[in-house]
């Protein structure tokens, strides 16, 4: 087996999606524990940037300045710092991009440069009313407003299937796209994502 190839079916690269009060963030952080991956988190990116006024937090904070959308291209200069700055992973869980066909299939020209690929996509599921149940008790503590009003956290779940409708396809093309259980138990959501995960290894 060349380089290239051991690299690719050695590293562990996953996507994850979930809507708002899904558990994301806190099953990220198990995973990166369990399989030794950095977990890359736009918004914390963008936030990382900005705040230390590097070259691409000026010219994202240049964009937002003036109401635009920052280019999806900014952001992959983003995520490539962030994987050239962490050499030791094991593989890496993008959380927050790609929201869209064009975003998933620029990663996927970004990954395929540096001898990587994405081995899975995973969604986090769970019904509606549980999760607004979660988040209106998460609002009582975070103090967010998007988290105390139930007609914005159902705009957010809107905003989340119409957008993630296409980049499901996309990764069902691709015979990437697994679906967990996200009922129940924390430990045992682990479980079930750690499972799926060994099983594309």
């Amino acid at each position: 087996m060349d380089i290239f190839a051991s690299r690719i079916t050695t590293m562990i690269n996953l996507v994850l999606f979930g809507k708002p009060g899904a558990g994301k963030g806190t099953q990220a952080a198990f995973l990166k524990e369990h399989f030794g991956l950095f977990h890359i988190s736009t918004g914390d990116l963008f936030r990382h940037h900005i705040k230390n006024g590097t070259p691409l937090g000026k010219m994202a904070q240049s964009y937002m300045d003036k109401g635009d959308l920052v280019p999806d291209q900014v952001t992959i200069d983003m995520l490539e710092n962030a994987v050239d700055e962490n050499p030791e992973a094991k593989g890496f869980i993008f959380d927050g991009f790609p929201r869209t066909t064009a975003q998933a299939e620029a990663l996927d020209t970004f990954l395929a440069t540096k001898e990587m690929t994405i081995t899975g996509t995973i969604a986090l599921e769970a019904p509606d009313e549980m999760l607004i149940e979660r988040l209106l008790e998460r609002g009582k503590d975070s103090g967010r407003a998007d988290d105390q009003d139930t007609e914005k956290i159902k705009n957010r779940f809107e905003e989340y299937s119409t957008k993630t409708a296409p980049l499901r396809a996309y990764y069902q093309g691709q015979n990437k796209f697994y679906q967990i259980d996200g009922v129940g138990d924390i430990t045992a959501i682990t479980q079930r994502l750690i499972t799926c995960i060994q099983g594309l290894l």
